[in-house]
């Protein structure tokens, strides 16, 4: 054997035992008469001991020149530590080697492997798999193991069964933008990653598996943002038989499982909103709700008196800071530089203070008086000692400006703390967006989301009010997962493929093997995916997911270890049948 312990399982009960430790070098303190080296696998670090009094000198000659991440083995007696550690599990004892064997050398690493690393990102994503080595990247990637295995614990509990799904598919319209891989045995035919495993599981509930789950890589061709990865993680599930509520039911409870078994947090609300009322209480549909600062909306309170700016605006509304009235104009005034930010892109801000003696005092009083202002406190349901912020504008840009100020203003406030949760359904979703570019509606969501029962007469004449039997769950600010009920009948679908300007030939090209399985008794049916990235993401109190992300990829879609995408050889090309024309 390797090894007889981990470096994290030795302690006091193990003093006067024979061990064999393996691992990497952490680092070594050489005192000439004595040298200590702490040795670390993933499970801790055990401090050795070399004693030229205790040790055979050709040992400690070669202890001597271990460097950094040497791998080595070593074989000794557990005994006790004259300068205990209380703060490492292993610090009562340390290990008396009698015999050193350096089973790998290694080169300096480019960056110190300790949790506080002098490293920056680019270095350390170049290096991933000795950032791996480092506790916090190692801890969050354990912690995704644990969350992935409660998962599978409940769904198996609640009688999901785990089916794979093929990664070489048809490309199909689904919203993003496919990758797609050639076929080298059928010229000049492609197969797509999947964006979703949507298709498939429905032909599952076709087929009469009737509860499915996945924990599934997912592909989209996108533009990424910040914190946006090419490939991600769902947590895939479907069934068949159920309705909405159903659904919801089920994952609320694996939401409820997660936080108690990972976080030991009790959850018992789950609020239902509609996606109306996140939109125009909070100018988002993935709602903070840990915090309030509702939004108030002052036309009514506001326009005509004689201020031009808010009269010739579609939409004033506001939010009470709770506890701001004290900012300095200095602070106030980082606020507004900070709304005229491109990324926000509101032309400026109107502030409001309400004080605790009851009087308002902003900066627009040439134009409003003590009255006024009080109406706006009413509206912003702003108490004393509030500051009350004012965008105006057209409403759908207004809005979600005064949702990025809302957000910005949180957590300045410190009032989105990472250990409390606050999880949210939202509900009615529109089932379709109309697109001004290319001139029809698109799916809000796919084009197998269900309408409302209720709303299917408005399809032909009033599409836009339709509503989907859609819903998101958001939890912290963050959409961690959406589902629907999904149409399972074949004249509804084709009238959905009609709406979404597809003709007959077209859905038939692209959909007739889910279209033709509904003409053999396909089941009511519905689902719900979790991104899985976000979800561990959250639950271990960080905004990042590349931080759980074993090999994740950078803000361009590279990954800098492997240097991938990268170019193949004329061979393979020609075997592809693919010519390059590229523009310089």
């Amino acid at each position: 054997m390797y090894r007889s312990h981990s470096c994290g399982a030795l302690n006091a009960s193990n003093i006067n035992t024979e061990v064999t430790l393996a691992g990497w070098v952490q680092k070594s303190r050489d005192k000439g008469f004595m040298i200590w080296v702490d040795l670390r696998d993933r499970y801790g670090i055990t401090q050795l001991i070399f004693d030229e009094q205790r040790t055979d000198k050709a040992v400690i000659e070669k202890a001597k020149s271990l460097g950094r991440e040497f791998v080595i083995q070593v074989k000794g007696t557990v005994i006790e530590r004259e300068s205990k550690n209380p703060n490492m599990p292993t610090g009562e004892i340390e290990v008396l080697v009698s015999e050193l064997t350096v089973l790998n050398e290694a080169l300096l690493p480019p960056f110190t492997i300790e949790d506080e690393t002098d490293g920056g990102e680019d270095i350390r994503m170049k290096y991933r798999y000795l950032d791996i080595r480092r506790n916090p990247v190692k801890n969050n990637l354990l912690f995704r193991h644990k969350v992935s295995m409660e998962v599978r614990k409940f769904l198996s509990d609640e009688g999901f069964c785990e089916i794979e799904t093929p990664y070489l598919i048809k490309s199909t319209p689904e919203g993003a933008r496919d990758f797609v891989v050639p076929s080298r045995m059928n010229e000049g035919q492609f197969y797509a990653l999947p964006q979703s495993p949507q298709t498939f599981k429905q032909l599952l509930m076709v087929g009469g598996m009737d509860k499915y789950f996945q924990i599934v890589k997912c592909f989209r061709d996108e533009d990424l943002r910040a914190d946006r990865q090419p490939e991600f993680t769902q947590i895939d599930c479907e069934m068949a038989f159920v309705e909405q509520e159903d659904i919801l039911n089920i994952f609320e409870n694996l939401t409820r499982h997660l936080l108690k078994e990972i976080k030991g947090v009790e959850v018992k609300k789950f609020p239902r909103i509609t996606y109306d009322y996140a939109m125009k209480t909070y100018g988002n549909d993935k709602p903070d709700i840990r915090f309030d600062m509702k939004f108030g909306e002052l036309n009514a309170v506001a326009q005509y008196k004689d201020f031009p700016v808010f009269n010739a605006a579609e939409l004033v509304v506001g939010i009470a800071a709770p506890g701001c009235a004290s900012y300095s104009r200095k602070e106030i005034d980082a606020l507004i530089d900070w709304v005229k930010r491109p990324q926000v892109g509101a032309l400026g801000m109107v502030y409001v203070k309400c004080e605790v003696d009851g009087t308002f005092k902003s900066s627009v009083d040439k134009f409003y008086d003590q009255e006024d202002l009080k109406k706006w406190a009413e509206a912003t349901n702003a108490k004393a000692g509030d500051l009350i912020l004012v965008l105006s504008g057209p409403a759908d840009k207004t809005r979600a400006q005064l949702s990025a100020l809302r957000m910005e203003v949180a957590t300045r406030l410190g009032l989105r703390k990472a250990d409390e949760f606050a999880p949210l359904w939202v509900v009615d979703f529109p089932l379709l967006e109309w697109d001004e570019e290319s001139d029809r509606y698109h799916a809000m969501h796919h084009p197998f989301t269900s309408p409302k029962p209720e709303d299917i007469k408005l399809i032909e004449t009033e599409p836009g009010k339709v509503r989907a039997n859609a819903y998101d769950m958001v939890l912290n600010g963050n959409e961690i997962g959406g589902g629907s009920i999904r149409i399972h009948d074949r004249e509804l679908q084709s009238r959905m493929f009609d709406l979404l300007g597809f003709s007959k030939e077209e859905a038939q090209a692209q959909f007739g093997f889910l279209l033709n399985a509904f003409e053999y008794g396909a089941p009511p049916h519905g689902g719900l995916a979790f991104g899985l990235d976000r979800l561990v993401s959250i639950l271990g109190g960080q905004e990042t997911i590349r931080d759980f992300i074993a090999f994740p990829k950078n803000n361009s879609g590279r990954d800098v270890m492997i240097d991938a995408p990268s170019k193949i050889d004329n061979k393979q090309l020609e075997e592809l049948h693919i010519q390059l024309n590229l523009k310089n």
